[in-house]
């Protein structure tokens, strides 16, 4: 629930990336030197992600990095601050301090340190951009329909769902794009159109 609450800034907005590090062959390990700086490198790769999408073509909204093992609080909180002010492009400008870290000093089974990492990033539309696309193709020739027309369901069902998925990706695109000082502008603008009608 406290992940939730920082993780998830607008409600529709709840889709997460995760990621592991060290993914690291067993027989290699031991070649490899471990510190917080090397897991954190890794824990942001895109090759580290469990999801098909990649985090450079997106923004982060928000982040939770999870460390496990013998290591310095501080480390992580250098690294952390480090990750944001290196690649400020990639995190979101109008949520400030949006990684939360924590550490836990018992190391897992068979290695020395690990992080798991989950991120709220808009690159997760590129996801729902290539299921609704195979959908599309598929609904249109109303491949595999019958299974579930079938069972009850009816054809508004998938055409409501595909529209709901096409607001979603719209809605990541949104966020992705705003910047700090619209909400401003728009501000100012309505209360310029209020002061017009007040005199008129």
């Amino acid at each position: 629930r406290k992940l939730a609450v920082n993780l998830i800034p607008f409600p529709r907005l709840h889709f997460f990336i995760t990621g592991f590090a060290p993914l690291t062959a067993r027989g290699s390990q031991q070649y490899r030197n471990l510190t917080v700086a090397e897991l954190t490198q890794q824990m942001f790769d895109a090759k580290n992600m469990m999801c098909a999408s990649d985090p450079r073509h997106g923004k982060y909204l928000t982040a939770a990095a999870m460390f496990r093992g013998k290591m310095s609080t501080k480390d992580v909180d250098e690294q952390m601050l480090n990750v944001q002010s290196k690649n400020s492009t990639y995190f979101v400008e109008w949520i400030p301090n949006n990684i939360k870290s924590a550490v836990c000093d018992i190391a897992p089974r068979g290695l020395k340190m690990s992080t798991t990492f989950i991120g709220n990033s808009t690159c997760i539309q590129e996801m729902f951009k290539r299921v609704s696309e195979q959908f599309t193709l598929m609904f249109r020739r109303k491949a595999f329909l019958h299974w579930y027309t079938g069972e009850g369901m009816d054809e508004m069902e998938f055409t409501e769902a595909e529209s709901n998925m096409n607001d979603l990706v719209s809605e990541y695109q949104q966020y992705q794009e705003a910047g700090v000082g619209e909400e401003e502008e728009m501000g100012e603008g309505e209360g310029e159109e209020m002061e017009e009608k007040e005199e008129e």
